[in-house]
C-alpha cells in the first residue's frame, strides 16, 4: 500500500498549517513547523499570513523585534530565516559540518580568496569566528558594514605578510566597494550563525542590523538534547515521504553531513513506497499520510519561498507541479514569484507591486478555475493587501 499524491500532499498541507489557519497568536507554532525563509524581506511575514487567522504586520514584529519569541539568523542553505528563539538550537547548531563534511554550498566560492590568501579554510574559520564576538558589544548596520567591520578584527591574528592581500580589492565583483578579506569574511558569516555569533536585529530602513544572539535575546541559545535528530525530525513531518539527497538539498549540506544528520532520527523513521522509490515518513506520521484528502480544498496565495514550496528534488515538485515549462516560470535561479495552490497542487503564480496607496497582484494562471474558485482568489488578494496595510489596486489574472 502507498499514498496517493492527494494524500501526500494533504498531509503536506496539515505538517506546514496550511490546511486552516492557526490562531493569530500562534506564530512561534506555525515557525517552528520548519523555519520561514526570510528571502526576500517580508517573506516570513507573507508565509505566516497564510498560517494565521487575523494576524498583522504590527503584531508579527512585535513578535521578532520586541518579544523576541522569533528570531531571525542565518540557517539552512545559509539563508535567512526567522524561527522560534526557544528552538534556535535545532535551526542553528545542526548545521555546523564536522570536520571532513565540509564544503556546504554557501562556502564553495571562497576557494579564489583563500588561494589569493594562501589560507586554508581551516585557519580563517576561527579567527572569523573570533572576530565576530565583537558582535557582543556592539550592532552594525548593513551588511556590507559588517563584513569590514569584521574583516577589521580579523587582521591581528594575520602574518604580517597577509595584510596587503587581505586589504586587496575583491576579486568576486566589487572591488571598489569590499577587499578580498571582506568577501572571505563573507563567505563565513553562515558558520559564525550557527554557533549564534550573528543574528539579524532590527530592520534600520532598508538596511538589515547585526548583533549577537545573547546580546539580542539577553541570554544564549536554550541547551537541547539531539539538536540534530529535532532538524531531521522536522523535515520529515513537513516534507515526508522524502529521502537523504532531498534532505542535503535543503539543508545546503554536503552528503556526508546529511547522511549523519539522517542517522540521528533514523530510528523515527518508517519506509514508504511512492511509485518506484523508497521514500520515508516519520512513523507517527502514517496515520495522516494514508487519511483521506478533504473534500473542500483551501485557495491560498503562497508567497515566494515559502516552506511548502521549498523543494529541490525534480519527482517532489512534480507532485505540486507536472508541468516542467511551468516549473521554470516558479522556482527560478532568482527572482522567484508566489504560486497560488489549491488543495495544494499549483494553478498559478503571482506578484504584488506596492504603489503609495495600494498594492496591486497580477496573477497568471496555468489553468481554469471554478467561479467560486476565483471569488476564493479574489477574497484573498483583498486580504493580503488589507495586512500590508494597503488597498487592493489593480488585480490582473490571466490564462484561461
Amino acid at each position: 500500500m502507498e499514498p496517493t499524491a492527494g494524500q501526500i500532499l494533504a498531509h503536506r498541507l496539515r505538517a506546514h498549517h496550511l490546511d486552516r489557519p492557526l490562531a493569530a497568536h500562534e506564530g512561534e507554532r506555525a515557525a517552528g513547523a520548519c523555519g520561514l525563509q526570510n528571502t526576500p524581506p517580508g517573506a516570513w511575514e507573507t508565509a505566516l499570513f497564510n498560517r494565521l487567522a487575523g494576524c498583522t504586520l504590527a503584531g508579527l514584529r512585535q513578535a521578532l523585534y520586541e518579544d523576541k519569541v522569533l528570531v531571525a539568523a542565518w540557517s539552512f542553505r545559509g539563508a535567512p530565516v526567522v524561527f522560534p528563539t526557544r528552538e534556535s538550537r535545532v535551526f542553528l547548531e545542526p548545521l555546523a559540518a564536522l570536520p571532513g563534511e565540509e564544503p556546504w554550498i554557501y562556502t564553495q566560492g571562497i576557494g579564489l580568496a583563500l588561494d589569493f590568501l594562501g589560507l586554508t579554510f581551516e585557519q580563517l574559520l576561527p579567527w572569523v569566528k573570533e572576530a565576530a564576538r565583537i558582535l557582543g558589544t556592539r550592532t552594525v548596520q548593513g551588511k556590507d558594514a559588517l563584513d569590514q567591520a569584521l574583516a577589521g578584527a580579523v587582521e591581528p591574528h594575520l602574518p604580517p605578510d597577509k595584510l596587503p592581500l587581505w586589504r586587496a580589492p575583491t576579486m568576486y565583483g566589487a572591488p571598489d566597494r569590499q577587499t578580498v578579506g571582506g568577501a572571505a569574511v563573507s563567505f563565513l558569516l553562515r558558520p559564525c550563525s550557527f554557533a549564534g555569533l550573528v543574528v539579524f536585529g532590527e530592520r534600520a530602513g532598508a538596511s538589515p542590523t547585526f548583533t549577537a544572539f545573547e546580546s539580542w535575546i539577553g541570554h544564549p541559545p536554550v541547551p537541547m538534547e539531539q539538536p540534530g535528530r529535532a532538524l531531521v525530525r522536522k523535515f520529515l513531518h513537513c516534507y515526508g515521504p522524502t529521502n537523504v539527497q532531498a534532505l542535503a538539498s535543503w539543508l545546503g549540506a554536503s552528503p556526508a553531513q546529511a547522511q549523519r544528520l539522517w542517522r540521528e532520527a533514523q530510528g523515527d523513521m518508517a519506509a514508504v513506497n511512492v511509485g518506484k522509490r523508497t521514500l520515508y515518513a516519520l512513523s507517527q506520521d502514517l496515520d495522516s499520510l494514508f487519511s483521506p484528502p478533504p473534500q473542500q480544498e483551501r485557495l491560498l496565495l503562497l508567497g515566494p519561498h515559502d516552506p511548502y514550496l521549498d523543494l529541490r528534488e525534480p519527482w517532489d515538485r512534480a507532485l505540486l507541479l507536472e508541468d516542467q515549462g511551468q516549473q521554470r516560470q516558479l522556482w527560478r535561479m532568482v527572482g522567484n514569484p508566489g504560486a497560488v495552490t489549491v488543495g495544494g497542487r499549483i494553478v498559478g503564480i503571482w506578484r504584488s507591486k506596492a504603489r503609495p496607496k495600494a498594492t496591486d497582484i497580477e496573477v497568471i494562471l496555468f489553468q481554469p478555475l471554478a467561479p467560486q474558485q476565483r471569488q476564493a482568489l479574489e477574497e484573498q488578494a483583498q486580504a493580503y493587501g488589507r495586512f500590508r496595510q494597503s488597498a487592493l489596486g489593480r488585480l490582473q489574472i490571466q490564462g484561461p
